[in-house]
């Protein structure tokens, strides 16, 4: 590992540090769990050719690509068509992946460094780098970094809670025992506390699925023994505080969240300040700031595209690299949705939205503080420069998309047969896939394959491209002469 920069030296805080500084200010026995512990120029533009290929970047590049990658993949929130893109960078520029036994990372619990195929612990001889840390896994920077150099580019995505809860409840219904118990998500939220209990099996999913996914300590107040069926209410959901700019290092423990009029347990409640948790507020401050320190970009699923962008310009790559199709998507949802203003949406469906963030409270301060990095980072981009690459990153994706695909989008998986385009169907909703089309070139049925397959398909094939299978070849043995 090589030395640490100044501004990187927060990422070795872990939550003991935190724990000590939050101590000044909180309450005897408030403690944290344990876990472990910029592309500035021009692209030129694409042209579809004969036989596909990528646009040749310019002669003097003006930085060099980013090649230590960590993704952390979060559940439902566009993550596997980032992963795609990751899959199609490493496996184009012969990278080593970071890979699991399976397709995640001992998930649910916290990601070990002795789950990385073939990693070997210092000392314990010679093994190639890996480039890129990108599959499922709860998020522990401790381990992280002992398969990763912790100058390596640390970014993910969040989600909209309220469209997050939509597709969990659909996807996990059989997995979560509190959305296998409820008829439906409004029966869900319209009381809560009827079918959840914290620590019962996979109900992970069914609250701040998020903030579990980034490994982050939950308040006390929610950190209760399983099969308790009488939990203390939720704190209210928090709005960002005025004053915090993008990636900050320090914060300012009086700069509190302001609460905001929620509804829980299917009534309303009007907070004030007056009766804000200040542990509650604290706490969540404390972990954002960290988590600033720790990442470098976090894209924002329903600004999908233009995540993209800030994205390329991050890791100097070019917009090819970041082209590419939407991957796990279920039918009749979407990437990411609409914004958070929840224009368009019935009266009862944004009640069901304003329901969704107010019971995933600490996935909502998530949210709403990285959408706020975000657009910090798209005004230092430049508004029309970014409308200018968006725009063209939406050509180049629907030309690769005629170019490629049959019907020129996702398709009904019952219209799959290629099983290597077949994605992995789960829960209730169908999972979205692809069919090529025929005819296609040696060079661009290789680029469109890239572009087509799934995730789990594509780690396989990024396996056995690591670690081949080896081939026993039988000895020959000279004939034993006759007794």
């Amino acid at each position: 590992m090589g030395p640490l920069s100044p501004t990187r030296t927060m990422r070795l805080w872990g939550p003991r540090s935190l724990g000590v500084a939050l101590g000044v200010f909180m309450t005897i026995g408030f403690a944290l769990q344990l876990w472990g512990g910029p592309f500035q120029r021009r692209l030129p533009g694409l042209q579809l050719r004969q036989s596909w290929a990528s646009t040749p970047g310019p002669a003097v590049p003006s930085c060099l690509p980013r090649q230590r990658l960590v993704f952390l993949k979060t559940h439902k929130s566009g993550s596997s068509s980032v992963l795609s893109l990751l899959h199609r960078y490493g496996d184009r520029h012969g990278l080593r992946f970071a890979l699991p036994a399976r397709y995640q990372f001992g998930y649910p619990k916290l990601f070990q460094a002795s789950r990385v195929k073939g990693y070997r612990p210092q000392g314990g001889g010679t093994q190639s780098p890996f480039h890129i840390l990108c599959h499922h896994m709860r998020f522990n920077l401790k381990e992280v970094l002992q398969v990763m150099p912790s100058d390596s580019f640390f970014f993910s995505i969040v989600r909209d809670p309220a469209a997050l809860a939509r597709s969990a409840f659909s996807y996990y219904k059989s997995t979560s025992s509190a959305f296998r118990k409820s008829p439906s998500l409004a029966a869900f939220l319209d009381n809560p506390r009827a079918f959840y209990q914290p620590g019962a099996r996979g109900d992970h999913y069914a609250r701040n699925l998020l903030w579990f996914d980034f490994g982050l300590p939950f308040p006390p107040e929610m950190r209760t023994k399983r099969g308790n069926p009488h939990p203390p209410r939720d704190p209210n959901p928090p709005q960002l505080p005025s004053g915090v700019g993008l990636r900050a290092h320090t914060l300012d423990p009086n700069a509190l969240f302001h609460p905001v009029p929620t509804v829980a347990d299917g009534h309303s409640q009007t907070s004030s300040s007056a009766s804000l948790d200040l542990r509650s507020s604290s706490f969540i401050q404390w972990n954002l700031a960290w988590l600033d320190s720790v990442f470098d970009l976090v894209l924002v699923a329903e600004y999908f595209d233009e995540s993209l962008v800030l994205l390329a310009d991050a890791l100097c790559w070019s917009l090819d690299d970041v082209v590419g199709f939407m991957h796990n998507a279920q039918a009749g949802g979407g990437q990411g949705g609409s914004a958070v203003g929840d224009g368009g949406l019935t009266a009862e469906d944004r009640q069901l939205s304003a329901r969704a963030r107010a019971w995933n409270n600490l996935d909502w301060a998530l949210y709403v503080h990285f959408n706020r990095s975000l657009w910090a980072r798209i005004k230092q981009y430049g508004q029309s420069r970014l409308d200018s690459a968006v725009a063209e990153l939406r050509a180049r994706r629907e030309a690769l998309a005629k170019h490629c695909l049959v019907g020129g989008e996702a398709l009904d998986p019952k219209y799959i047969t290629d099983r290597r385009f077949r994605p992995f169907q789960f829960g209730s909703g169908k999972v979205l896939g692809y069919v090529l089309q025929s005819g296609l070139s040696l060079q661009d049925q290789e680029e469109c394959e890239r572009l087509a397959t799934p995730e789990l398909q594509y780690k396989d094939k990024l396996d056995a491209k690591q670690f081949p299978p080896t081939v026993s070849v039988p000895l020959k043995t000279s004939r034993l002469p006759s007794p």
